[in-house]
């Protein structure tokens, strides 16, 4: 077995990448659940349980969503971090909103952050505002590429960096909300308090989704990566349901300074729709957005200035750490939409600061590279394609593969061996009986059969 299929019980080894979502070994079945929905074909299974191929995870928490016996998990920082700091901030993302019954007040969820311990509230909503505006200012320049698509979903910018080399110059290059929100977030608390050291600050993000505890991990915003925890919206959820429990019937001051355009980015076609242009996209799934680049990347699409596409089904209110239904959720913010002002946060000027451009922009890394050798991918290609025209095409995943040409990439790199197609060893099982031989035999005289077959096919 590779090196590559080692990690099964987390991430740890894998590399460089520093990933969120991680598999409990002694949970799994080894069931084919999440072998089929993996929109990456990351997992397999070996001997007896899954197992993830961290090179291709894209950490979508499509399979934390799926498992029905919660082997996989998303991991992220719990609550008690914020004991690790002198002054903390929480950095809501807008989708916790949405995991409320009857809120009519965002500032009843702002008095209960600081409530659960937090010093004080920087709205990721209010920073989505800005982003709004510097969208609409940077889709308007000439020198940049369309269709302009979104960097707001960590999943979709690792997919087109590893799938889709043309397009990693149309990702927009714009810091996404949650670094702006950071950014501000620091910044005022050193204005407030002088005397904190930034290592006194912890800039604590609340997140629906595991995607974005990695990217804060990976340190993608490079030198202005100003969040130093990741906290889920689930265990916040449920610490909030206490404290606001306790103030029931109090109403809270005003704490709030975000509007229905920052709400809006919780759901699907809230961010397309704030850059006042009707030549946008919005998608969501992660196999509807795969869709969409691959319509894009072949030029299906056309006259499209900005697309916006949700790895999530709803969008962010439904990511794996998230509680509620996603679309209870977005209906609960299209009510919470009614209360509020269009946009509190717009810029005062039309110059969008530099240091909310991005250095680190998207490059191709592709994670399907058979051999670094031209020469030699090529000849493994070939055998890939000759074992997978003897398979019988059917994708069942009895093989621990989730599709018939990923069993046969899988021989050829040396994971498995034929003999683990049940289909085919049916069928000599079925040869040996009606030619009269003794079945005791059977496995001894297949596994010589089949190894003699592959070194053909393979020589």
């Amino acid at each position: 077995m590779s090196e590559e299929y080692k990690a099964t019980a987390g991430y740890e080894n894998s590399g460089e990448y520093k990933h969120s979502v991680s598999l409990d070994v002694s949970k799994c079945k080894g069931c084919t659940t999440c072998l089929k929905r993996c929109p990456t074909e990351a997992i397999r299974i070996r001997d007896g349980h899954a197992v993830i191929n961290p090179a291709r995870c894209i950490d979508c928490g499509q399979c934390i969503k799926v498992c029905q016996y919660k082997a996989k998990k998303a991991t992220h920082d719990p609550l008690s971090v914020l004991d690790n700091y002198k002054y903390t901030v929480a950095l809501p993302a807008p989708s916790l909103y949405g995991q409320f019954d009857n809120l009519d007040n965002i500032s009843y969820v702002l008095r209960g952050l600081l409530d659960l311990g937090f010093d004080d509230v920087f709205e990721v909503a209010s920073a989505a505002e800005m982003v709004s505006a510097y969208t609409r200012l940077y889709i308007k320049r000439k020198d940049v590429k369309k269709p302009v698509i979104s960097s707001a979903c960590p999943v979709i910018s690792r997919i087109i960096s590893m799938n889709y080399p043309y397009l990693c110059d149309h990702i927009m290059p714009i810091l996404p909300p949650i670094d702006i929100a950071a950014y501000f977030a620091r910044r005022r608390v050193h204005e407030k308090h002088p005397e904190l050291s930034d290592s006194d600050i912890g800039i604590i993000f609340i997140s629906p989704c595991p995607a974005k505890v990695s990217y804060v991990k990976n340190n993608f915003a490079g030198d202005r990566n100003y969040i130093d925890a990741t906290v889920s919206v689930r265990d916040v959820y449920f610490a909030l349901l206490d404290v606001m429990d306790k103030r029931a019937g109090e109403e809270p001051p005003d704490l709030t300074s975000t509007g229905l355009i920052g709400i809006g980015w919780a759901s699907t076609g809230g961010e397309a729709t704030a850059i006042f242009n009707e030549h946008y996209l919005a998608a969501d799934g992660i196999e509807n957005c795969i869709r969409v680049l691959d319509q894009i990347d072949n030029s299906d699409i056309t006259n499209i200035d900005f697309v916006e596409l949700n790895a999530c089904n709803g969008g962010c209110v439904g990511g794996a750490m998230a509680v509620e239904n996603p679309y209870i959720a977005q209906a609960r913010l299209q009510t919470l939409k009614r209360y509020l002002p269009v946009s509190p946060n717009t810029p005062a000027s039309d110059w969008i600061p530099d240091e909310f451009f991005t250095e680190n922009l998207i490059k191709y890394n592709p994670y399907n590279l058979l051999s670094k050798d031209r020469q030699t991918a090529m000849q493994m290609m070939s055998r890939i394609e000759n074992i997978n025209e003897s398979l019988p095409k059917i994708d069942c995943g009895c093989c621990g593969a989730p599709t018939c040409m990923a069993f046969a990439e899988d021989i050829v790199k040396g994971e498995t061996a034929m003999d683990e197609c049940t289909v085919i060893m049916r069928q000599l099982f079925h040869e040996f009986v009606e030619k009269g031989y003794d079945h005791t035999v059977f496995d001894k005289l297949t596994l010589q059969k089949e190894k003699s077959e592959t070194d053909k096919t393979e020589g």
